[in-house]
């Protein structure tokens, strides 16, 4: 017997036409429609999506849920980074209860899969690994989370952080991450030789904060790709932010695009304040994997973000100025499959066979979706239903 049947669906896969028709789910997986269901859902023809790929946040900053906490980190990097630190024990950071409400909102939004950075250094140590596990437990079954072992107060420049890295990964952490190579840690070969070194030990993925403008982040972007390239790490490593690519020359950006492609080098942006956002139908032209996430939701560093990631995309395609439906699909699909290729999820999309993670919105075609930010109609994780008519399932 199906476990599931959604009636009057109309699937969206990337470049496919939308076709009314029934999904069936049985043991958390798409499967042919049977003769009988244990439960019936008609979606009247709302389109489905696969699950929101959120592929860069931080959990472990965030205090959403929490007391009103005004903004105090300035608007440098480095103030930011030193402010977020200074008032961590004082704000009870990292908290695995805003970081379980956090994950809460973002299930019933409709995503499935988290990417979160956790800041590791010798006063926190892995005390935000263990909050955002603590908080991953509790969402079990309605979103997974990923983690990234994140030096974000520097690595090379501050003694230990290295070794907690390497502990962290040895600990079951999935990703190294890294921060600016050159103008935080004024170091580049230096660090992107370390992370690149942890990673090929404990068989880690990697994905690098790159805020670095210009032409710096530009020849940053030259010695990842050639590092990937040298090491056999293709599909394994991301350049997150990237704020150089959204501002650099079109024939420049092509380049570097056909070169991450060629490479596996994937990027992600998260449409932050007026930062440059990574050019989208170039990516897409070029072959290069695009993932979006929200970066800080309600935290030391913005005191913005309310963890919908179909929100972000939005804002994704507005400061992208994409505007035909093929091109606002685009960011749809990087909020989405890309995403999934960068976390390596297997089995994901809406085929037979495939994982059934899902969100269903009334909507006349996706790119009205991705413009008008419907509530979310459906919400399903492995087959399970997490959230329907914007009220989470108990």
């Amino acid at each position: 017997m199906t476990d599931l049947l959604l009636r009057n669906a109309r699937p969206w896969t990337p470049g496919a036409p939308l076709e009314t028709t029934d999904l069936a789910v049985t043991d958390g997986r798409f499967t042919t429609p049977g003769d009988e269901a244990a439960q019936v859902i008609d979606l009247d023809g709302a389109i489905v999506l696969p699950g929101f790929v959120d592929a860069h946040c931080h959990l472990d900053k965030t205090m959403f849920g929490g007391p009103w906490t005004p903004n105090t980190g300035g608007r440098t990097l480095e103030g930011r980074i030193r402010n977020g630190e200074g008032r961590r024990a004082e704000l009870g950071l990292p908290n695995p209860d805003y970081a379980a409400n956090l994950l809460s909102v973002m299930a019933s939004h409709g995503t499935t899969h988290v990417r979160s950075h956790i800041d590791i250094d010798p006063e926190v140590g892995l005390a935000g690994v263990e909050a955002v596990r603590e908080a991953a437990a509790r969402l079990a079954g309605k979103v997974d989370v990923e983690l990234v072992a994140f030096p974000q107060g520097g690595l090379l420049t501050r003694p230990g952080v290295a070794e907690l890295l390497d502990a962290a990964l040895k600990g079951g952490v999935e990703v190294i991450g890294g921060l600016d190579p050159a103008g935080f840690d004024r170091d580049p070969a230096g660090q992107l030789d370390l992370v690149f070194d942890l990673a090929e030990r404990h068989g880690a993925k990697i994905d690098v904060h790159l805020h670095d403008q210009g032409l710096l982040g530009a020849w940053e972007y030259e010695l990842i790709i050639e590092r990937t390239r040298l090491r056999g790490l293709a599909g394994r490593v991301t350049i997150s932010h990237a704020y150089a690519m959204g501002g650099l020359e079109p024939d420049h950006q092509r380049r570097i695009a056909e070169a991450l492609a060629e490479a596996g080098v994937a990027m992600i942006t998260c449409a932050v304040g007026g930062a440059p956002v990574i050019p989208v139908r170039l990516m897409d032209e070029a072959g290069a994997e695009l993932g979006i996430g929200n970066d800080g939701i309600r935290d030391l560093w913005t005191p913005y973000g309310d963890g919908d990631l179909l929100r972000k995309i939005n804002q994704v395609a507005f400061r992208d100025r994409l505007v035909a439906d093929s091109e606002i699909e685009l960011a749809l699909a990087a909020g989405t499959h890309g995403g999934a290729r960068i976390l390596g999820l297997e089995d994901y999309g809406l085929g037979i066979g495939c994982k059934a993670d899902l969100v269903a919105v009334d909507a006349a075609a996706p790119a009205e979706a991705v413009v008008s930010v419907p509530q979310r109609k459906l919400v399903v994780k492995g087959g399970k239903v997490v959230a329907h008519n914007a009220t989470p399932a108990t």
